[in-house]
């Protein structure tokens, strides 16, 4: 009775804990070093393109010392910029854009130098900006450009409008960026409170991205799994029945209705990046609706115990559920590697706190799994002595009867 009860305990308590998804993070750009000691007075992870700004500013005067930092290059092959644009306008923020530009060279430092973005498919010709500056220069250490610079702003100015991008290279000719999160790569900055506010339009996009991956992780990902190791282990136990079923139920329906939510979401972020697809996500995704629908039927249309069915019945619901586990945990990572692609490694910490859960589960279902085997075993064990004492030769006492 200790034992089963400390079993569903466990259950419960890692359906809590499992719930706890969210994490937090300290600022990555506090712990970066810079050449020659260098030393800012503000940083700022930037919520895409896997780069960082620091800076120091001066606002009587208007010197702004910057460092801009993108960190995650696989090839140098490509072009890197940091920019300002004096307009304010964050919504068109490129038009008008002062930029510095960094260039990875095949050997030596990258070659850095400031453009002024015209219009839209300008190829970053090099120019003067509008804003007096010095100091110009750009680095290429482990993987991470950083480009360096003073700059002199309007003296009293206490935010700008400020982007950053990165895009390949044709010979020597900078080519267009990528669309995707370089098209959010921008933000209005308080250079004094370090406060930011992004574009309204990325703003409603980076939610709805979060509010997808959140409700998706936590129904497919958490939710149906901790359903099944409930319908697994704990209906072993006497004392749970028939409580293991309805948290069954309960679990896998409410993980139904959240993963719905976040198709939905999905959906509608397909169709708000037009040229942007992830088929393989899609694709999956797709799938675990129709087996969730199906295993929703299935419930509905659950024989009775004792009927001739019920046997295929089960191998079916076996089949399906633990095929859409397989799936959901796939396409969750199919998901982790979209943001990758599009955001950088601004989701590291989701991702790892995920694998936390599933390994969690993982153990957890492995220890239950010896543990109701042992139980079962010693139960048939038990049942078995009982059946041979009470039918067998050896009468009542197990020493037969010398009446």
């Amino acid at each position: 009775m200790v034992g089963e009860l400390m079993a569903v305990r466990l259950v419960l308590a890692l359906s809590v804990l499992s719930s706890l998804v969210l994490t937090s993070s300290a600022q990555t750009c506090r712990g970066q070093r810079f050449t020659e000691n260098k030393i800012f007075t503000s940083c700022r992870d930037l919520p895409h393109l896997t780069s960082y700004l620091h800076w120091t500013y001066e606002q009587s005067t208007g010197k702004l010392d910057i460092a801009y930092r993108h960190s995650g290059i696989t090839s140098t092959n490509r072009w890197f910029a940091w920019a300002i644009n004096p307009s304010g306008d964050l919504n068109s923020a490129m038009v008008g854009a002062q930029a510095l530009v960094a260039i990875p060279q095949s050997s030596g430092a990258p070659r850095a130098y400031t453009s002024s973005i015209s219009s839209y498919g300008t190829q970053l010709q090099e120019g003067n900006i509008s804003y007096t500056h010095t100091g110009l220069r750009a680095t290429l250490e482990n993987n991470e450009v950083t480009i360096y610079a003073t700059l002199t702003v309007p003296s009293g100015t206490t935010s700008l409008v400020h982007l950053w991008q990165d895009g390949p290279m044709s010979g020597s000719t900078p080519q267009a960026h990528a669309q995707g999160s370089n098209l959010q790569a921008k933000e209005s900055l308080d250079l004094v409170s370090g406060s930011t506010q992004a574009g309204s339009s990325g703003n409603s996009l980076r939610k709805r991205r979060n509010i997808h991956g959140v409700l998706n992780a936590l129904s497919w990902g958490v939710l149906m799994p901790l359903g099944v190791i409930i319908a697994r282990y704990l209906k072993v136990f006497k004392s749970a029945d028939p409580a293991w079923f309805y948290l069954h139920v309960t679990c896998q329906t409410s993980a139904y209705i959240i993963g719905v939510a976040g198709w939905g979401t999905g959906l509608k972020l397909g169709s708000d990046s037009v040229g942007i697809e992830y088929k393989t996500h899609r694709r999956l995704g797709i799938v675990l609706f129709c087996l969730g629908t199906l295993q929703l039927f299935a419930l509905l249309l659950r024989p009775n115990k004792d009927h001739k069915y019920r046997f295929y019945w089960n191998i079916y619901h076996w089949g399906i559920g633990y095929t859409t586990i397989i799936i959901s945990i796939v396409n969750i990572f199919q998901g982790f590697d979209a943001l990758e692609k599009s955001v950088g490694d601004r989701y590291n910490d989701w991702k790892h706190a995920y694998i936390g859960i599933i390994a969690a589960l993982g153990g957890i279902a492995v220890l239950l799994e010896a543990y109701t085997w042992m139980v079962v075993l010693k139960r048939r064990k038990s049942e078995a002595k009982t059946a041979h004492g009470v039918n067998g030769t050896n009468g009542v006492n197990g020493y037969g009867s010398r009446v």
